[in-house]
């Protein structure tokens, strides 16, 4: 197969969607692998590494584009991407569709076969290729918190640890799947007072046991993401609900009783946001102030650790890809319900439920 790697044009989008050790691992099975020239500069990749691992380095998007069977990425499509695109070519990236009514259209209008990381499922339910970008969000969710609680970025002006004599700051985190706990790990570390909701019991126990009672768990319902969410200092957003659109926990008249200086970082937002009052920012103007509340909703976090994010993610694409690449995407699917699942276009239909249903638009699976 002939498998494009286009450098990543979202604004500081860093990451790249292949290393060098990737191609070489599917150049060694047989496939032809096309890299955009500078594709992998902001992770830390020289193109010659990638030309010593077999890859072919061409020096226009337009012509990586054209020569591949399946284009791998980390980012949604942009506009000047839509044109290069070819019925039937698979695209192989992260969608978020259920959050973009148009970029949904735009991909069912170009009749490719997009095939996205966060709903790839396995039977537990897990997300394996969303898994290590929600580790690294939810690390960085607490860093840039920190930044957001800053006094020259309109915050409160305190710290998140405290120090001696002076209490820490009071985090609440609304969500506690792999991004709010990893956020918990990271704001129990500095020393910060922790609490932390979600609707399943089992999994507050886990967090209970882990973290051997230094944080407060709670079960999220309205009253209590209420009580929280206005007493805290910094609230993090971290729902999930797989390949469908999030739903607004975190209400605007929370927000306008939280003290002034606050901070809010909605790690949602790529899925639309757990706030009413998120709307999706870049890293060249990360943060804005609404209802006297300092938001951070960068809709591409871990581009903000490129080279940390590229290999934890290329961990795991890795196997999905060589396994798109050596079957092609309908036998691969066949023997990979996991795969399956990721399954979001494909030529003209929609065919992942929590899309459709978002949009009003028709459901319609492919049949394996």
């Amino acid at each position: 197969m002939k498998i494009g790697l286009p450098k990543e044009i979202k604004v500081k989008e860093n990451r790249v969607a292949l290393t060098p050790s990737g191609v070489n691992a599917l150049v060694s099975h047989g496939h032809t692998v096309f890299v955009e020239e500078n594709a992998g500069i902001g992770s830390g990749f020289e193109n010659q590494e990638y030309e010593r691992a077999g890859a072919k380095i061409l020096k226009r998007a337009d012509d990586v584009w054209a020569e591949a069977d399946m284009i791998v990425k980390v980012k949604e499509p942009l506009d000047p991407e839509f044109d290069r695109m070819k019925e039937g070519q698979i695209l192989f990236t992260y969608l978020h569709l259920a959050a973009d009514e148009g970029l949904t259209r735009k991909l069912l209008n170009q009749k490719v076969i997009g095939i996205a990381y966060e709903t790839i499922q396995l039977d537990d339910r897990s997300l394996p290729l969303l898994a290590p970008m929600s580790e690294v969000a939810g690390r960085l969710s607490i860093q840039m918190g920190c930044m957001c609680l800053e006094a020259k970025n309109g915050g409160k002006g305190i710290l998140l640890s405290g120090v001696a004599g002076v209490p820490p700051a009071k985090v609440t985190i609304v969500g506690a799947g792999i991004a709010g706990t990893n956020a918990c790990h990271l704001a129990v570390g500095v020393g910060a007072e922790v609490a932390i909701l979600d609707v399943n019991a089992q999994r507050l126990r886990y967090i209970q046991d882990i973290f051997k009672g230094s944080v407060v768990t709670v079960m999220s319902n309205k009253a209590n993401i209420w009580d929280f969410v206005t007493k805290a200092d910094l609230v993090i957003g971290s729902i999930l609900i797989p390949g469908a659109k999030a739903p607004k926990l975190i209400t605007r008249e929370m927000l306008k009783s939280m003290q002034k200086g606050s901070a809010l970082v909605d790690i949602a937002i790529d899925q639309g946001g757990c706030a009413e009052t998120s709307r999706p920012t870049t890293h060249d103007n990360p943060i804005y102030i609404e209802e006297e509340i300092v938001h951070y909703c960068v809709a591409n976090m871990p581009g903000a650790v490129p080279r940390t994010s590229t290999l934890a993610l290329t961990n795991v694409t890795l196997s999905y890809i060589i396994d798109l690449a050596d079957k092609g995407w309908e036998k691969a699917m066949r023997g990979n319900r996991a795969l399956y699942k990721g399954l979001n276009v494909y030529k003209g239909q929609v065919t992942y439920d929590h899309v459709a249903e978002a949009f009003g638009m028709p459901y319609e699976p492919v049949t394996l």
